[in-house]
């Protein structure tokens, strides 16, 4: 390990020490399933079972835990509308240390009130980064808090990275992490650890495609971030030179997934492991399954980050899934405007199998005929050749039959 580094595996050591007994050591467990979907042997390190639901508790506590008898008295301060809000909000008041959080005005309630229910003090004000930021320099001159960085501290990089000494103590024969990247902390630690403990071991960062601040830092690029995405935990659109060295030293390769990977990656987590995975959390799943090639064969740990995903994008998410591989179904139905036709449908269903969620009758559409209605209704069914028996079905008895796009019914 080159001295010229922010931290060594000393550092992630006693960082191990520090929190040994406060955070929750996750489990890393046998992921047949995903390892069934990708060739890999694949391993999981659930860090979504925090209190907090995400890794930044290990984090925040080391750095809280090297505070002077000083710097609790005055406090800490962070800025954050995320996990690490929540991790230090939640050591900090076990410790009896006053938090901070500087959150934009716009952070949607259920971040705000978690975080109080932690104890520390919200303090909504600015729009953008930078604006909230102001506010946290301000917070500091004017009361003299201690700054709690999310990612661009030893102390906190070195918390991060107790996750790579658990992974190769329960996996020595681990060859490859793969490890979500944000602001680069948690990569940075780990890389800095597992290639210390096990000299040759590959470490794989990913960044959301909106989003490839890190790929692009590490290729002397300018990055270009914008937009929305499921992976807003890792939504960071420059990264510190402290990570940039540490992973360029150690040779850590960034791969960059697109939305696509992210949202079937969460949905994996949720059908083959029965957990719940953020955009974030899910990426280096995404990552795993977008090039399966690259990863045949190995031993390979994911870590999945968090999983504090909205109960709305997850409800979304899953519908999106079972209408892609055909389970759920929408049918626009063409039928004799008379009484008894809805009901002759519904029968057809029903004798085929077919559960019906949901019916749109229309009687007034121009493109069709005066003496006809049509009906959206759909349906849950076993799979596509099940979706197309009901099909003919349908059609055999007189009916026109269109197979709407997923998502079409709705647009």
């Amino acid at each position: 390990m080159s001295a010229e580094l922010p931290i060594s595996l000393e550092d992630v050591a006693a960082a191990a020490e520090t929190i040994r007994g406060h955070v929750l050591r996750t489990p890393l467990v046998a992921a047949p399933r995903l390892s069934a979907m990708s060739g890999a042997e694949v391993f999981v390190k659930y860090e979504n079972l925090q209190v907090t639901n995400a890794f930044k508790e290990r984090g925040a506590l080391n750095k809280l835990a090297a505070l002077t008898d000083d710097e609790r008295e005055r406090g800490v301060v962070a800025l954050s509308a995320g996990n690490h809000a929540q991790a230090l909000a939640c050591h900090a008041r076990r410790l009896g240390i006053p938090a901070t959080i500087v959150m934009p005005r716009t952070t949607p309630f259920t971040k705000i009130a978690s975080t109080e229910s932690f104890g520390a003090r919200v303090v909504l004000e600015g729009e953008t980064v930078g604006e909230c930021g102001a506010v946290v320099d301000a917070l500091i001159a004017r009361e003299g808090l201690v700054l709690v960085h999310p990612y661009d501290d030893p102390l906190v990089m070195a918390g991060q990275g107790t996750i790579g000494l658990e992974m190769l103590e329960d996996q020595p024969d681990l060859d490859c992490l793969i490890v979500p990247i944000g602001g680069g902390g948690l990569v940075s630690g780990i890389a800095v650890a597992a290639t210390a403990v096990k000299p040759g071991i590959e470490v794989v960062g990913v960044q959301a495609a909106q989003y490839a601040s890190m790929a692009a830092a590490l290729a002397g690029k300018e990055a270009a971030c914008g937009g929305d995405t499921l992976a807003e935990g890792i939504a960071v659109k420059a990264v510190p030179q402290t990570a940039v060295s540490i992973l360029t030293a150690l040779g850590v390769d960034v791969m960059v997934v697109d939305e696509a990977a992210i949202e079937r990656a969460i949905y994996a987590y949720l059908v083959r492991l029965k957990t719940l995975a953020e955009g974030a959390g899910a990426a280096g799943l995404a990552a795993l399954l977008s090039q399966p090639g690259r990863f045949e064969g190995r031993k390979v740990g994911l870590v999945l980050t968090g999983g504090n995903i909205d109960p709305r994008l997850l409800s979304a998410i899953t519908v999106r899934a079972l209408e892609h591989e055909d389970r759920v179904v929408t049918f626009r139905v063409t039928v004799r405007d008379r009484p008894g036709e809805l009901g002759r449908v519904a029968d057809i269903f029903g004798r085929e199998g077919a559960n019906i969620l949901e019916v749109s009758h229309q009687r007034l559409l121009l493109d069709v005929p005066a003496m006809r209605a049509t009906t959206d209704i759909t349906i849950e069914t076993r799979d596509g050749d099940h979706a197309d028996r009901i099909r003919r079905r349908l059609e055999a008895e007189g009916m026109t039959v269109t197979r709407l796009a997923p998502l079409q019914h709705r647009g």
